[in-house]
C-alpha cells in the first residue's frame, strides 16, 4: 500500500450560492442558526427547490423510493451539512452528478435506494434498540449501562437525522417503515427524576448529556440541567453530545449560547469537574471553516475538550487515508480531538453501511503511528448488552459465519455479527439454512 502523505490543509466554507435555491442568501443569513433551522431540507420537494436541475431526475426518484420503502429515519438535513457535499466542485461541472452519488457525506445523510444491500437489507439479528438502552433505563431516558457512567437523553430530536443512528427506535419522527417509541413522560419530569437519580447514587461520576442532540434543547433548560449536574459532589465528568457542531455550527456560535457555555465552564472549574463536548464528523470535508470557528469558540469559552466520535461506514470512511484525513482535519483545522470510531450498530436497514470486524481490526492497525497517541481514534465495537470494546478484544471470531464472541466480566459471552453480504458463500449458506432451522456445523476460522 502506498505510504500516506500528510498535508496540512486550511478549513474553508463551501460557497452555498453555487446551489440555485441559495443564490441570494447572504453571509448574515447563512451564519444565522434561525435561518439554518427554518431552511432545513426535510423533503425531496425541498431538496429540489435547493438543487434543482443539478441532480438528475433519477437521483430524486431514488431518494423518494428509499424514503417510502426503506428509511428508518426521516429526511432532515441542515443547509450547512448539505453544503458540505461535493464541496470542491462547481455544480455545473460535468463530474458533479457522479461525484454527488459517491460523496461520503451524501452516502450517509441522503440515502439512495441503490445504496442498500438488496440481498439482505437488515441482518437477521438486527434490532431497533440494538444496544438495549431502554432496558437499562433507571428512569425514563437515563441509561445506566456502565458502573460509574450514565447516559441522559434529554430530547428525542436533532437538527439533522443520520440513517445509521443507533437510537433510531426513539429519535425523530416515525417513517413509513418505523413507528417510533417516544418518551411517555413530560420533559421537565424526566429531567427532575434524572437529577434525583444522580443525587441518590454516589457511584455515578460520569454523565453523558445527549438525546437526540442537545442543540435541540432550549438553552436555559440545558444550562440549568448541566449546572445542577455540576453541583452534585459525585459527578466529575460531563460530556455534551451534539452532532450539530458539525451539522449546524451556527447554533454554537450564538452569543447567548457561548455566554452560557462560559458560565458552565467557570462553574465546572470551580467544582473541579471536566466539561467537554462530543461531536460526530465522519468525513474530512465536514470540518469546514464555520465548524472550526465554532469549535475554537467553545474551547475559548472554557470547555476542557471538544472530541469527535465517528462511525465506521462503508464507502464513507472505511480506508486508512479517509480516517487519517478526517483525524488530521479535526486536529489541525478545528482543535477537535479524534476519540472513538464505532462499528456501525446492528439496527435495521443498515447493512450497506456496516463493515466486518476484520476490516475494523485491520484498519486500526493501519492508522497506528501517524497521529499523536492521544488523538489516534480507537476503533470500538459496541457489543449489545455488553458495551464498548476495542476491536482487538474479541474472544473468538468465526469469519465464515461472521459471528464474534466477547467476554463479560463474569465470563459470560456476548455476540456481534458481520454483515451477511461480506461473508464467503459458505457463511451465507449457513445463515440461509439457519433461517429454516437446519444449520450445519462449521469449523470456521475462529481467532
Amino acid at each position: 500500500m502506498k505510504e500516506y502523505e500528510y498535508c496540512s490543509t486550511e478549513a474553508f466554507e463551501p460557497d452555498w450560492t453555487r446551489f440555485p435555491g441559495w443564490r441570494d442568501v447572504d453571509t448574515s443569513q447563512w451564519r444565522s442558526a434561525r435561518w439554518q433551522r427554518a431552511n432545513t431540507v426535510f423533503s425531496v420537494k425541498r431538496l429540489h427547490e435547493v438543487l434543482g436541475g443539478l441532480l438528475s431526475d433519477g437521483i430524486y426518484r431514488e431518494i423518494t423510493e428509499d424514503q417510502e420503502l426503506n428509511a428508518t429515519m426521516p429526511l432532515r438535513i441542515t443547509p450547512h451539512m448539505l453544503n458540505t457535499m461535493v464541496p470542491d466542485l462547481a455544480p455545473h461541472s460535468p463530474e458533479f452528478r457522479e461525484r454527488f452519488r459517491t460523496d461520503p457525506v451524501r452516502r450517509y445523510m441522503l440515502v439512495l435506494s441503490s445504496d442498500r444491500v438488496k440481498e439482505r437489507m437488515s441482518h437477521p439479528m438486527a434490532q431497533r434498540d440494538s444496544l438495549h438502552e431502554a432496558k437499562m433505563w433507571v428512569v425514563e431516558g437515563m441509561t445506566h449501562r456502565y458502573p460509574t457512567k450514565v447516559l441522559a437523553e434529554l430530547t428525542s430530536t436533532c437538527p439533522q437525522y443520520c440513517g445509521h443512528c443507533t437510537r433510531m427506535d426513539l429519535v425523530g419522527a416515525s417513517t413509513q417503515q418505523v413507528e417510533k417509541r417516544p418518551f411517555a413522560e413530560r420533559s421537565g419530569l424526566r429531567l427532575t427524576r434524572m437529577l434525583q437519580e444522580l443525587r441518590s447514587n454516589p457511584r455515578i461520576r460520569d454523565v453523558v448529556v445527549s438525546g437526540g442532540d442537545v442543540a435541540n434543547v432550549p438553552w436555559p433548560r440545558l444550562e440549568q440541567f448541566v449546572a445542577d449536574c455540576i453541583a452534585i459532589d459525585s459527578v466529575k465528568d460531563i460530556r455534551l453530545a451534539s452532532k450539530s457542531l458539525v451539522g449546524m455550527p451556527q447554533h454554537w456560535l450564538q452569543p447567548q449560547v457561548l455566554r452560557g457555555v462560559e458560565r458552565l465552564a467557570r462553574l465546572a472549574r470551580e467544582r473541579h469537574v471536566s466539561l467537554a463536548l462530543h461531536t460526530h464528523a465522519n468525513a474530512a470535508q465536514s470540518v469546514s471553516r464555520l465548524v472550526a470557528e465554532a469549535s475554537h469558540a467553545l474551547l475559548n469559552a472554557g470547555l476542557r475538550d471538544v472530541r469527535n466520535q465517528a462511525v465506521l461506514l462503508a464507502g464513507v470512511n472505511d480506508s486508512r487515508d479517509a480516517v487519517l484525513d478526517l483525524s488530521f482535519g479535526l486536529l489541525d483545522r478545528a482543535g477537535i480531538t479524534p476519540y472513538y470510531m464505532y462499528l456501525c450498530d446492528m439496527i435495521p436497514a443498515a447493512e450497506h453501511w456496516r463493515t466486518s470486524l476484520r476490516q475494523a481490526v485491520d484498519l486500526q492497525d493501519r492508522i497506528m503511528g501517524y497521529l499523536p497517541g492521544f488523538a489516534t481514534p480507537r476503533i470500538v465495537c459496541d457489543v449489545p448488552l455488553l458495551g464498548k470494546r476495542w476491536v482487538h478484544q474479541y474472544r473468538r471470531y468465526d469469519e465464515t459465519t461472521g459471528i464474534s464472541s466477547w467476554a463479560g466480566e463474569r465470563g459470560d459471552e456476548f455476540r456481534y455479527y458481520d454483515p451477511l453480504h461480506l461473508l464467503p458463500e459458505e457463511g451465507r449458506a449457513w445463515w440461509r439454512q439457519k433461517a429454516t432451522g437446519a444449520v450445519p456445523a462449521l469449523a470456521g476460522t475462529a481467532g
